[in-house]
């Protein structure tokens, strides 16, 4: 049962709107966050995205669809058997893990008062009366944002429903699906995760004053895709938290359902941990230096358990913050203890001497491993399947959304950032 909340409680809005967007609403950059979530008439499984910005929620939403079509499929043969009732489905399924991941506790939605009148659901540009989750004829309804957008009179006519358990969110998404279809589905969503994770929380994950959505680009930052992604507004992409001069840097408590990397880790800017490189399900959200993207496949392999030689490098590689390949001699112990290997200290200085024999201080990766994991085992296999979804219509080939199967070359360079889930 939906409860409307007070005006009282309704004022937590303006301050969602501030996080969001800053000081200042640049018109151009809210015209493009200012879309449904539709469907691609090319490909029936793919959302579409019509202006760059938004990726930083239609991203995630298309992987959270993704992981599930391919848990009931097995393969890509959904890809021939999407339906509108499949596409709802898969969409309000999306949406709730999403939400879910934010709060065990109230589920905030929040809502227009008026509809926005101007703004026409899906529905009813495809002709389809009917209110519920039916399935009806599948076309591709990229017009949304088309229409006038208007800040102001959007955040003024912002109402909010609370719902006490996720079976009502989904009965009353469900039953107002052209809301989600309509020119402003992705934001009332994007407020409808921040509401329910709760302003302040998202603010203390954070840890910044810096807007959510780029003030100058309009492109979501970090915060917002790990909070899309995980549920967690945190800033950073490595395992857990890290102490940085003294200070504490919020990374991932936990592994993910879908994953996330990142073509700046490539440059060195920042670490990726094995919690996003090795998700529970193969399918990662991809950030290139604008965009986001999706990567998935059909082979669970991808994201199978590490061996110990996987494990090995992601440990040593743990005490390697800067990437050399290499640690402070003074670090072996350590490492052997993570590794729950033999660690006395007589053992520790003999094997010390023998992988520092010219005395430098440092100990190589390379001659750690010949040392103890001489024979490196891999858990992904020598052979797969990778699928690559970009929702900028005109980023695709005849400027339509499509699957596109990656590149042997590209897939060979999946495998090296992949290997022993460690850093490029």
């Amino acid at each position: 049962m939906a409860e409307t909340l007070p005006s009282a409680i309704e004022q937590e809005l303006l301050g969602i709107k501030n996080l969001l967007w800053g000081n200042e609403i640049k018109p151009d950059i809210f015209k493009r966050w200012s879309q449904g979530f539709y469907f691609s008439g090319n490909e029936r499984s793919a959302l579409e995205q019509s202006e760059g910005g938004p990726c930083a929620i239609l991203a995630p939403v298309q992987a959270f669809i993704l992981k599930n079509l391919l848990l009931q499929y097995k393969d890509l043969s959904f890809r021939e058997k999407v339906t509108l009732e499949i596409q709802n489905h898969s969409l309000i399924q999306a949406l709730i893990e999403i939400l879910s991941q934010c709060t065990s506790q109230k589920y905030y939605v929040v809502y227009l008062d008026s509809e926005c009148s101007e703004s026409l659901s899906a529905s009813d540009m495809n002709g389809d009366k009917n209110d519920n989750c039916a399935e009806s004829s599948i076309g591709n309804v990229n017009m949304y944002t088309t229409l006038a957008v208007d800040p102001l009179r959007f955040h003024e006519e912002l109402r909010v429903h609370c719902f006490q358990c996720l079976d009502d969110v989904n009965k009353y998404y469900c039953e107002n699906i052209e809301k989600l279809k309509a020119q402003y589905g992705v934001l009332l969503f994007l407020y409808s995760v921040i509401a329910s994770k709760g302003l302040e929380q998202v603010k203390s994950e954070s840890d910044t004053q810096d807007s959510l959505i780029d003030e100058t680009y309009g492109y979501g930052s970090q915060s917002l895709i790990n909070l899309m992604i995980t549920g967690r507004a945190t800033t950073y992409v490595w395992d857990h938290d890290q102490d940085v001069g003294g200070l504490k840097l919020r990374g991932l408590e936990k592994q993910s359902q879908i994953g996330f990397i990142t073509i700046m880790e490539y440059h060195r800017f920042c670490t990726v941990g094995s919690y996003y490189k090795n998700p529970i399900h193969p399918v990662w959200v991809v950030a290139s230096d604008t965009h986001l993207t999706v990567l998935f496949s059909d082979e669970r392999k991808l994201v199978s358990p590490e061996t110990k030689s996987e494990q090995a490098r992601r440990v040593f590689k743990s005490f390697d913050p800067d990437g050399n390949n290499f640690i402070g001699s003074d670090k072996l112990g350590d490492v052997l203890r993570a590794l729950d290997l033999v660690s006395e200290l007589e053992y520790v200085n003999i094997m010390r001497k023998k992988l520092d024999a010219e005395n430098l201080g440092i100990i190589l990766l390379n001659a750690f491993m010949d040392e103890f994991f001489p024979k490196e085992e891999s858990s992904t296999p020598d052979m797969f399947t990778l699928v690559h979804y970009n929702g900028l219509a005109q980023s695709n080939v005849c400027g339509q959304v499509q699957y596109h199967i990656v590149s042997d070359t590209l897939g060979i360079l999946f495998k090296i950032c992949m290997r022993a889930r460690t850093p490029c």
